[in-house]
């Protein structure tokens, strides 16, 4: 099938069906979200958490991770997907290897699953799978990714097609098959990245 043709059908899908936009503030600050799960994939320790941040983009609170694992992961796990997107606002605060936010989608479990992160101290996006807890570099583009400065990251998936979206701006335009079927959406960050996330929306079937 055309290119320009799957670009429109996943832009008409994408549109299609809005999920509830979540930016934690029903949440008591020092928790895991109701209805999240959160685990690392690999080895290390995760830590995600409603911290209150009066500068978030829908205040009061956001989602912050601030464990230092291999790959942190936190899913809303009544969320179920198999074509549609996944979108979040982050925030990279720190870290002394990796400053990196990602999105997550189709995710079966902790060891097999999609992720697109953007990473504050490489300036770049990229695309993974995740499968029987290894990760797998699809692509990586070069991408101006400041640290400390809100950014929205956004994949969208059709079938084997995947798009990943920084700041409105499509990066990778990408086919793969490795992970099919419907599964959970969330978050993830890498190794000490010390990241907040805001406005978490999805939608799709």
């Amino acid at each position: 099938m055309d290119k320009a043709i799957i670009g429109v059908a996943m832009a008409a899908l994408a549109a299609s069906a809005q999920g509830e936009i979540i930016g934690f503030d029903a949440d008591q600050p020092g928790t895991l979200p109701a209805g999240w799960i959160a685990g690392v994939t690999g080895h290390g320790a995760h830590r995600w958490t409603v911290e209150a941040d009066s500068g978030a983009p829908s205040a009061p609170n956001v989602l912050r991770q601030s464990g230092v694992g291999d790959f942190p992961w936190c899913v809303k796990k009544d969320v179920v997907l198999a074509d549609g997107f996944v979108e979040v606002k982050f925030k990279a605060q720190g870290g002394r290897d990796d400053q990196a936010g990602g999105v997550v989608w189709r995710w079966k479990d902790g060891d097999n699953y999609y992720v697109a992160r953007a990473n504050a101290l490489e300036n770049n996006v990229s695309l993974y799978y995740t499968e029987r807890g290894r990760r797998i570099t699809l692509k990586y583009v070069n991408a101006p990714v400041a640290p400390n400065v809100w950014h929205v990251l956004r994949a969208e998936f059709r079938g084997t097609r995947i798009r990943v979206l920084l700041d409105g701006k499509a990066y990778i335009e990408q086919d793969d098959s490795h992970i099919g079927g419907a599964g959970a959406v969330g978050v993830w960050t890498k190794a000490d990245s010390m990241t907040v996330f805001d406005d978490f929306s999805w939608g799709g079937r």
